[in-house]
């Protein structure tokens, strides 16, 4: 137990150092490891994890969800999702927040990145936002909050991830996310009311459109409908499986794409190919270090020793929950989310399945707890890719903008907690 404490505050420091997290966890797993059974012990047993991971079929969902939301991101469909958000939405006081949080919903539902999704939105709804003198704060936190998003609203990179760690069917995953996700996107255009109600000067309301144009925006929309009808539709009836539907939401994404960019198609392809191999990387570069740092906490017994430790304080479910909740949104403040799933549920595996802990609607409350993770002071992913996009914006000023979310973020996992069945009724009829 005391090896492992210190494995990870080793491994915090060589973080905070600037050693990406895939590297600062690979050397310390390989290191702790090798102290603790040998050099060579520790070489074969790091080979063995990647290779493990590398021949994976189940992880196969994870490139191919990520070209199809880039073939999506090439066709421009993020602009439509937001015209069609604005045309309903923009007339209402803080509307244009609430149609960045509707297409930051619409984009989640074929990307599975909370990063991509706040980048992309980013890009198209700020300009419009501030035009019409949006408070800064405002506009920068419902985009930071929208883009956590990407991780519950499947298809989701982060659940496939964490159905692969806890061994849960990723299929039944994506569809427990489904209300939570609707909840959350409520929530947050709550949220947002709540604040142009308190501060009309926020968020003036836009202009008036025609029903005629409502109409042509949403029918615009209809690619990302079409391919979340299909890709979950498939999986909640059992036709295909989760990697099956992967391999057709890329090919119905590239579809869009070549009709919406014919001309420049072999460019498009070039690029959606590029994204997903470097975004595929990076991710699974990501779960070969935390898996071999998993390797080495286990050898050290501390799963089995915080076993031991929650039997003797005789901690319920709840409490259990409500611990590793708060280590996640600790985590998150300084990791993303996949770094985080692959590093805290190995560790607590073992005490959750002690406590009989269904691990879907577990699933859920942690996807929750890490998208608040992504948004929390001082350091939140979300909000320093916000960021990036929009460098003039202070980042007090979207750290004040996204603390309403957090709240928002709270009101759901308290539901989550409350009402189980929120997260586990469509997965309980499926077939």
């Amino acid at each position: 137990m005391v090896d492992a404490l210190i494995g990870f505050a080793v491994l915090l420091g060589i973080c905070f150092l600037g050693v990406p997290l895939a590297f600062a966890t690979l050397i310390v797993g390989i290191a702790g490891f090798a102290m603790v059974r040998g050099v060579n012990a520790s070489l074969v047993m790091a080979g063995q994890q990647i290779l493990e991971i590398v021949t994976n079929y189940g992880l196969s969902v994870i490139p191919l969800f990520i070209l199809m939301g880039a073939f999506i991101h090439r066709a421009n469909i993020s602009d439509d999702l937001y015209d069609a958000g604005y045309a309903w939405l923009g007339r209402f006081r803080g509307g244009l927040a609430m149609s960045t949080v509707g297409a930051c919903a619409g984009f989640s539902a074929v990307c599975g990145s909370s990063l991509a999704t706040a980048a992309t939105m980013s890009r198209v709804a700020m300009p419009p936002m501030r035009r019409y003198r949006y408070d800064d704060s405002l506009s920068t936190g419902s985009l930071a909050a929208g883009g956590t998003l990407g991780i519950m609203i499947p298809p989701s990179v982060p659940m496939a991830i964490y159905g692969i760690v806890a061994e849960e069917d990723i299929g039944k995953l994506f569809i427990a996310g489904i209300l939570p996700g609707a909840i959350l996107v409520l929530l947050y255009m709550l949220t947002i009311r709540i604040q142009v109600w308190r501060r009309p000067e926020a968020g003036p309301p836009g202009e008036r459109t025609s029903w005629q144009r409502k109409i042509e925006s949403l029918a615009k929309t209809w690619p990302v409908l079409a391919l979340f009808v299909i890709v979950l539709g498939g999986i909640y009836l059992g036709i295909f499986t989760p990697t099956e539907a992967a391999g057709i939401g890329a090919l119905g994404g590239f579809a869009f794409a070549l009709a919406r960019r014919p001309r420049r198609l072999h460019r498009v392809l070039l690029d959606c190919f590029a994204e997903a191999v470097k975004t595929s990387a990076l991710i699974f570069s990501v779960a070969f270090g935390a898996l071999v740092f998993a390797n080495f906490v286990n050898i050290v017994g501390m799963p089995q020793a915080l076993v031991a430790l929650v039997e003797s304080l005789d901690l319920g479910p709840l409490a259990i929950i409500l611990v590793i909740a708060l280590i996640c949104v600790l985590l998150g403040m300084v990791f993303e989310s996949i770094g985080i799933l692959v590093l805290v549920i190995p560790v607590f595996l073992p005490t959750l399945m002690a406590a009989d802990i269904n691990l879907i609607w577990f699933g859920i409350i942690v996807i929750i707890v890490v998208e608040m993770g992504l948004i929390t002071p001082p350091i939140g992913m979300n909000v320093f890719t916000v960021k990036s996009v929009v460098p003039d914006v202070p980042l007090t000023a979207i750290f004040r903008g996204v603390i309403p979310f957090v709240f928002a973020d709270l009101v759901a996992l308290l539901l989550i907690l409350v009402l189980p069945g929120l997260a586990l009724w469509l997965p309980g009829l499926m077939r």
